[in-house]
């Protein structure tokens, strides 16, 4: 039998395209559902009951940790591995504590997403690579773990981290925007944004503020 996949991502071409290509690789999975924020997520999970959903960790209205926070109780057989742009430490690490089975990034291919979501639909638990150390830390309580919120980070919107995570990469600005399917422009806001609530003045501090708060 195939596993019935739920997808909730606020962009809806970003699930149409994971859509057409787990539809077209494999037999394994079968994509019975999408949403794209968390009131439709929290109803379409609860309507088709699916054995994995695929959730985005940042949307406008409250984001993938809402989405657990409602439906794990009422549906606790349900998997959740979540997909996002981010690999910061407390996006995973959040995540993980509402309850997801696993965390993977946007730029995994589409045969490992395939054998993440049959993994994590017979138990285990998935991370991309050098994300896996980032719940091993928070949990161990080890010296040096990651932190999970940082006061100055906190002070950005998830997507002024997204932002700032993609141009401290190296990132020009359209293809920031080719990335979040947003404007040119709106990337630009967030960036005058970010750089007045640091108080830094270009790129090149931004780039090492958010190395040093490991989001890149």
């Amino acid at each position: 039998m195939s596993v019935r996949v739920f997808l909730v991502d606020d962009h809806a071409l970003f699930r149409a395209g994971v859509k057409a290509e787990l539809d077209t690789i494999t037999e394994e999975i079968e994509v019975v559902g999408e949403a794209g924020s968390v009131g439709e997520a929290v109803a379409g999970i609860a309507h088709h009951r699916p054995d994995v959903v695929l959730l985005d960790v940042h949307m406008p209205d409250g984001g993938g940790a809402e989405v657990l926070r409602q439906i794990r109780t009422k549906i606790p057989e349900v998997t959740f591995l979540a997909l996002s742009v981010s690999d910061a430490a407390e996006d995973v690490i959040n995540v993980i504590r509402a309850g997801a089975r696993g965390y993977v990034t946007k730029t995994i291919s589409s045969q490992e997403l395939v054998r993440a979501v049959v993994r994590v639909s017979e138990g285990d638990a998935v991370f991309s690579p050098r994300l896996a150390g980032f719940v091993l830390d928070a949990f161990a309580d080890r010296p040096g773990a990651a932190p999970i919120s940082d006061p100055e980070l906190d002070l950005l919107t998830p997507r002024e981290r997204d932002v700032l995570r993609l141009l401290a990469r190296g990132y020009a600005y359209k293809e920031i925007a080719s990335e979040l399917f947003i404007s040119v422009k709106t990337v630009e806001t967030h960036v005058s944004s970010v750089l007045r609530k640091t108080q830094l003045s270009n790129r090149y501090e931004l780039s090492r503020w958010a190395t040093d708060r490991r989001l890149v």
